[in-house]
């Protein structure tokens, strides 16, 4: 009996290491998990990177060839003050459509923003009654006003006439305007006012430049 119990008992001590090299292989499996979420973290990090790489060539390929285009317009194909982008084209349009029939179109810059807001809400037009504009069109024609016109002072009345705005008399430094000063003066500088191409010159002024 003694020889069973002490072969038992030396079985027993060979057999007592297992716990330590299970406990050995649950470490290597986290370890492998671990390495394997580092893996997967850096795989997406570096793969969202390229992502916002990738967009920011794209993006500015983009404006690189936007401002190429506008560079290579020439200055007598824009005609009027500012070059309007493709989002507000319908918007200058329809305001043309709608406020150049009776009179020569202006452009925005002439008048502050609040000038345009109120003329494009008042159904009273410079003594004529005047149909309101209705939406969508009416926003479109205010975002291409409102855009490209300027901010008024907090200390300046809002003009409605040409003489009174001072961004009209910023428009033409040096120049001495007639009096009266009507819209239909414009024609006697800018031959093409009627088709809103207001950089075309007379040849006085073209030749004086």
């Amino acid at each position: 009996m003694s020889i069973f119990v002490k072969r038992k008992s030396r079985d027993g001590e060979k057999r007592s290491p297992k716990p330590k090299s299970d406990a050995n292989g649950g470490l290597r499996q986290r370890q492998v998990l671990r390495q394997s979420s580092e893996r997967e973290f850096k795989r997406q990090f570096f793969g969202l990177l390229l992502v916002i790489i990738t967009w920011s060539l794209a993006m500015g390929w983009l404006l690189a060839l936007v401002t190429n285009a506008q560079s290579a317009t020439p200055p007598s194909e824009i005609g009027t003050v500012d070059l309007v982008p493709a989002q507000y084209q319908l918007g200058q349009e329809l305001y043309l459509e709608n406020c150049s029939t009776c009179h020569i179109g202006l452009p925005p810059s002439v008048f502050p923003t609040q000038t345009w807001k109120n003329l494009l809400e008042d159904s009273q037009h410079y003594g004529a009654q005047l149909k309101p504009l209705v939406d969508p069109p009416r926003i479109l024609v205010w975002k291409y006003l409102s855009t490209f016109s300027r901010v008024k002072l907090n200390d300046e009345e809002t003009p409605y006439r040409l003489s009174n705005s001072r961004y009209f008399k910023a428009l033409h430094p040096k120049v001495k305007l007639p009096r009266p000063l009507e819209i239909g003066s414009c024609v006697s500088c800018h031959p093409s006012a009627g088709d809103y191409n207001f950089r075309r010159l007379s040849p006085e002024w073209e030749n004086s430049n």
